[in-house]
């Protein structure tokens, strides 16, 4: 794929979350209406979740009319150009519900098989993430006149022992699931300095790779959950992975400093947190 492709595609991704990240963050209804449920009573989609979609794919129709598509409220569009887009228009949906600032519009393009492109906007946050493949992960802002970083290349943390960890993590909202979650997490907690729950993957991911985390894993993630974070992450220097020898996936996301990595991802494997 050309620079000159890759730039094109991460241009459409910065576009389509901010206008994304707009629309949620000044349209968020004070009475905010569920839309519909998904696989319970907490996990819930939202009006604006699906305004948000729709407005991404909508630009997405318009920009890059010959690619895919795959989004989390239920878009699958084959495409004819080899790049397939993988959109969570609203990554912490209950964060949003609860007027949380930790969500985020989560966009990735991918070629060939793997992710190009990487952009994880956090309104609230007055953030956006953004990689391209082999050119690094940054940090955008305000802007040069704001109080928040424009243009800042990110680095993960330097290397550090288990034990002085920052681990991030999620819990599914099944509950059979959350009980084995809840007991992984007892077997991590001893072994690290301390463990958050943030509730945006996408975010979690990027926090990694701005070392705000030294790691974050989770079981149960879909490839929108994982797509464009997990590219900013590696970009900026972590290692990402599930299971000893193989690639991040809903069985298993790890990212971590590569020391880190290291100590954590076995641990995980003799805690089972690859299994229900």
């Amino acid at each position: 794929m050309s620079e000159e492709l890759k730039a094109e595609l991460l241009d459409v991704a910065l576009d389509a979350a901010r206008q994304a990240g707009e629309l949620l963050r000044d349209g968020r209804p004070a009475d905010l209406a569920v839309a519909a449920t998904k696989s319970s009573p907490i996990d819930v989609v939202t009006e604006m979740d699906i305004a948000a979609e729709k407005l991404i794919t909508g630009i997405l129709a318009r920009r890059r009319p010959e690619d895919g598509l795959l989004g989390e409220e239920g878009a699958d569009v084959p495409g004819t150009s080899g790049v397939r887009w993988v959109v969570d228009p609203l990554d912490g949906t209950v964060n949003y519900l609860y007027g949380l600032p930790s969500w985020s519009v989560s966009i990735a393009a991918e070629y060939g098989g793997g992710t190009v492109v990487g952009v994880v906007a956090a309104p609230m946050r007055r953030e956006t993430y953004r990689a391209v493949l082999g050119g690094g992960a940054w940090l955008d802002g305000d802007g040069p006149d704001g109080d928040r970083p424009d243009g800042l290349r990110l680095a993960c943390r330097a290397a550090a022992p288990l034990d002085q960890a920052l681990v991030g993590t999620g819990f599914a909202y099944l509950q059979a699931r959350k009980e084995q979650q809840a007991e992984v997490a007892l077997r991590v907690i001893p072994r690290v300095r301390d463990i958050r729950r943030g509730g945006s993957a996408a975010l979690d991911l990027s926090d990694v790779a701005a070392g705000r985390l030294d790691a974050y894993y989770e079981r149960g993630l879909n490839p929108w959950d994982l797509a464009a974070g997990e590219l900013i992450a590696r970009e900026a220097g972590a290692l990402t992975g599930g299971r000893p020898g193989r690639p991040a996936s809903g069985e298993l996301a790890l990212a971590a400093t590569p020391a880190v990595f290291a100590s954590l991802q076995p641990l995980l494997e003799e805690a089972g947190a690859w299994h229900d």
